[in-house]
């Protein structure tokens, strides 16, 4: 009896809530697993997959987010000892399975601290509440892989948006077996889409797309790369969320800041009843 050979996995985009191949069919090696290389074609389709998303995501009540991003947590817990086979390390993916479960505590509770009634002169009723701002690219941070993945993507959808992850090229079996996780997890396809590969080849045309709104450039170490992404998205205006060069400690307290700058807000006036 011959000795079975193990079905090597290859690890694919995850575009539409569908795993696709890179439509240019490149790879490239990673901890001896085959990675797909994401080319510009597939930066374009996960836009429009993540376009296609966004008026259910945002149309979803916000205690519904909230239920699904704790569904992920969930889920990741189930899967933390695939994340350990990964090298990644066990205190890193219990903290990651919190950040989701603190995201998801802020959906039905952000409206309230950031929106609400304004006092103004006049028979009038003035409410301001914050809204999505569309679809947001973002660059993944090289490390933690899992748990600074975590951190750029649920303040981003926990809000209504809907992203364009370009994963970190060193570390991308932690994007991709997340992406795992999220397919499981009740989340609509296209609300997260994940691009393995060259920042330098996926990057710059999510920079450029006129139908992004927003792009993070969290994971950009390279000033010359950030400055010039940071010129192909002021071509439509995006809103540019660009850190200072300083090493982040994601362990800490993340804050608000990362979801209220992503955010829009809508105020409205209407004339009280008699």
């Amino acid at each position: 009896m011959s000795e079975r050979v193990a079905v090597r996995k290859t690890y694919k985009l995850f575009i539409g809530g569908k795993f696709p191949r890179s439509e240019s069919g490149r790879s490239y090696l990673v901890q001896s697993s085959n990675v797909s290389l994401a080319s510009r074609k597939d930066a374009r389709d996960a836009v429009v997959a993540a376009r296609a998303a966004v008026k259910g995501w945002a149309g979803a009540t916000a205690y519904n987010r909230g239920q699904i991003l704790y569904r992920a947590a969930e889920m990741l817990e189930g899967r933390r000892e695939q994340f350990v086979a990964l090298r990644i390390p066990g205190d890193e993916v219990d903290a990651a399975v919190d950040r989701w479960v603190w995201y998801a505590g802020w959906a039905d509770k952000l409206a309230q601290v950031y929106g609400g009634a304004n006092p103004v002169a006049g028979p009038y009723f003035n409410i301001s509440a914050p809204e999505p701002t569309g679809v947001v690219a973002v660059v993944a941070p090289e490390r933690p892989a899992l748990l600074g993945l975590v951190s750029v993507i649920a303040p981003a959808i926990v809000t209504g948006n809907t992203v364009v992850v370009a994963a970190s090229p060193s570390e991308p079996l932690a994007a991709v077996t997340l992406a795992e996780v999220l397919a499981t997890s009740d989340l609509p396809g296209g609300v997260v889409n994940i691009l393995t590969g060259a920042i330098t080849e996926t990057a710059p045309t999510l920079a450029a797309h006129m139908d992004v709104n927003a792009i993070d450039l969290t994971g950009v170490t390279d000033t010359e790369l950030a400055t010039e992404l940071e010129v192909k998205a002021a071509e439509n205006l995006k809103r540019v969320l660009r850190p200072a060069p300083t090493e982040h400690d994601w362990s800490a307290d993340p804050g608000l800041a990362r979801m209220t700058s992503l955010l829009e807000t809508k105020t409205v006036w209407h004339p009280k009843g008699v």
